[in-house]
């Protein structure tokens, strides 16, 4: 894709570290309770909240969490209201960072957001400033040096696989969001190990990241990442090879 950047490389890596720690678990009970409340329960008829519920597994989230987490989305745990919200902003150098959230009380998540910006030298955006440069793509990844890379290609493709990456073992593949599940499922025929499948916001185009302002605009997105009401953040930078270290 021309929009892959390493960001989606290190975030990978650092979802690895949260797992480790528990600490996606709780962004991913989110996303199940606000894919419930939105449209049911009913994992057959909900195709949102049956790929959260999808995600949650593949990160091996217990299932006494997941059935938590869509109670309190319909109404049947006396869980929190959680409002979706989305922010835009630029990081030092000049990359477009999207962030999406679900929260409970938006002043304190937008307050939360603006003070990083400021303290890692960039800034907040209005709205629509940068979301016009990303589109809406699934993409899941493939973690298993076992399958036949040309083999599988077919296979994802001929079940509406738009493109793919391939590096160090680990394949992403692209596809419409309306194409995810199928593409998944091409995948898990073939036997091959699924790290995770998500709708994600994928840039169109990509700025490279100047040398001087790597750590910082790095360290922001980390921090934006680590805040409790934000689910998921994107960019449109392009980082050094070396920085994924």
């Amino acid at each position: 894709m021309s929009g892959h950047s390493h960001w989606s490389t290190i975030k990978r890596k650092k979802g690895a570290a949260d797992a480790k720690k528990g600490k996606i678990f709780t962004k991913l009970s989110r996303e199940i309770s606000a894919s419930a409340r939105e449209g049911g329960g009913d994992l057959t008829s909900n195709v949102r909240l049956r790929m959260a519920v999808q995600n949650a597994k593949d990160n091996n989230m217990p299932n006494d969490n997941i059935e938590r987490a869509v109670k309190r989305g319909t109404g049947g745990d006396g869980g929190e209201s959680l409002i979706e919200v989305t922010y835009e902003g630029y990081a030092p150098g000049g990359a477009a960072v999207l962030i999406q959230a679900l929260t409970d009380n938006k002043n304190r998540t937008v307050s939360e957001v603006r003070t990083l910006f400021t303290h890692n030298n960039g800034s907040l955006a209005e709205a629509g400033s940068v979301i016009w440069n990303f589109e809406r793509k699934g993409v899941v990844v493939v973690d298993d040096s076992n399958f036949d890379t040309e083999t599988l290609t077919l296979k994802i493709i001929d079940a509406g696989a738009e493109d793919f990456k391939e590096e160090d073992g680990i394949i992403e593949v692209y596809t419409s969001p309306e194409d995810l599940e199928q593409v998944r499922f091409a995948i898990e025929g073939e036997g091959v190990n699924i790290t995770s499948s998500e709708a994600s916001m994928l840039p169109k185009s990509t700025v490279p990241v100047e040398q001087k302002v790597v750590k910082q605009a790095l360290r922001l997105l980390e921090e934006l990442e680590d805040i409790d009401d934000v689910q998921q953040v994107f960019t449109n930078g392009d980082f050094p090879q070396d920085i994924e270290e």
